[in-house]
């Protein structure tokens, strides 16, 4: 039996009661962008996660780039999310909103009026993107934000952390991973700029540091995290040589900040590579805060990790989806359900929130 998985955890101010994270999943069932009485149960059946990270949620109309995606940058969004942080705080549990702006990933036809897609440079992510209007497209060729525009983002960020704080999270997460709109200007391959945003290590991790700074001086440093994915290709992101020396130097930056924690997807993990084991080595000796690991974790090597001092937290993302009581069933070592594909961003409460819970689904 596990140890410290399932023991309580400091994060910040807030007591953790267990080391287990439910990680950051998009679900598609924010009609019109609101979030929903439906959203607030979905994540209230998880609240046994010692902490929630929600689903990327969008900073601006900008960041929209998916279909029924939530935003947090409106009145009515602000209160539609203080009734999912009610129902999550109501069964004893703790969220953090993921602020993702999508960048260059996205359609035209899935934003609201006036929005459009922009990114670092006016280079189109190869790929396909849903639609609710025509179907599948192609990933539109966004406009390259000019310097003013980027200035203009990182205070859209800041305002949607005050907004998450005013709706009831307990902190938000900043979205620097999987190729949407902040780990496009950490690469090189997605970023070409020539203004102080583009180039050098420095200049294109700036956006990020920028934003990090200004959100922990107006919510507190302790109500915050960012996501990374070192080495991850997902959405047309390339591996670039100089890899290593910018997470490394974001990780010193950011401890210097003393933000809540860094949450890294080991990309390399599940096929046995060593790739991003030793940058996450490294990282862990750079950052003294908390560290959360993700990407198909077992227990048992969860519980490796955090013996070893490599992570304070694992995170869980697809096991969540059709095991609401996740917790409860690694802790038992019962067995775990597995979700429908086919209904993960199909829209509507079937293969969201009408999972069973073990108890429900043996009576």
């Amino acid at each position: 039996m596990s140890n410290l998985l399932f023991s309580p955890a400091q994060l910040g101010s807030i007591t953790l009661t267990n080391r287990i994270a439910m990680a950051p999943m998009t679900r598609s069932r924010a009609y019109d962008n609101l979030p929903n009485d439906l959203i607030a149960k979905y994540y209230a059946q998880r609240a046994s996660a010692g902490l929630i990270i929600t689903e990327g949620v969008a900073p601006s109309p900008n960041g929209l780039g998916y279909a029924r995606i939530p935003g947090l940058f409106s009145a009515e969004q602000i209160a539609g999310w203080k009734t999912v942080t009610q129902a999550i705080h109501e069964k004893g549990g703790h969220a953090f909103v993921q602020l993702m702006h999508t960048g260059r990933i996205g359609h035209p036809l899935n934003l609201p009026a006036g929005a459009e897609v922009v990114a670092p440079s006016a280079i189109p992510a190869k790929g396909p993107m849903w639609t609710d209007q025509e179907g599948l497209k192609e990933n539109a060729v966004p406009r390259e934000m000019s310097t003013a525009d980027v200035k203009q983002a990182i205070q859209e960020f800041v305002q949607a952390a005050k907004n998450a704080v005013e709706a009831g999270f307990d902190g938000v997460e900043l979205h620097s991973a999987n190729g949407y709109l902040l780990d496009q200007f950490l690469n090189p391959h997605s970023n070409q700029r020539t203004d102080e945003y583009g180039g050098t290590v420095e200049n294109r991790t700036r956006f990020l540091l920028e934003i990090a700074e200004q959100t922990a001086q107006a919510i507190g440093k302790e109500r915050v995290g960012v996501r990374f994915s070192p080495y991850n290709v997902f959405n047309d992101m390339a591996v670039y040589p100089e890899i290593p020396e910018t997470y490394t130097y974001l990780a010193e930056k950011l401890n210097d900040l003393g933000i809540a924690y860094l949450h890294l997807i080991d990309t390399a993990a599940p096929d046995g590579a060593e790739t991003t084991r030793p940058l996450i080595k490294t990282i862990r000796e750079k950052f003294s805060n908390t560290l959360i690991l993700n990407n198909k974790y077992t227990v048992d090597r969860a519980e490796e990790d955090l013996q070893s001092g490599l992570a304070d937290l694992i995170a869980f993302g697809a096991p969540f989806i059709a095991n609401p009581d996740l917790v409860e069933r690694l802790s038992t070592g019962a067995e775990l359900a597995q979700f429908d594909a086919a209904t993960l961003y199909a829209g509507g409460e079937k293969g969201f929130a009408d999972y069973p819970a073990l108890a429900e689904a043996t009576a």
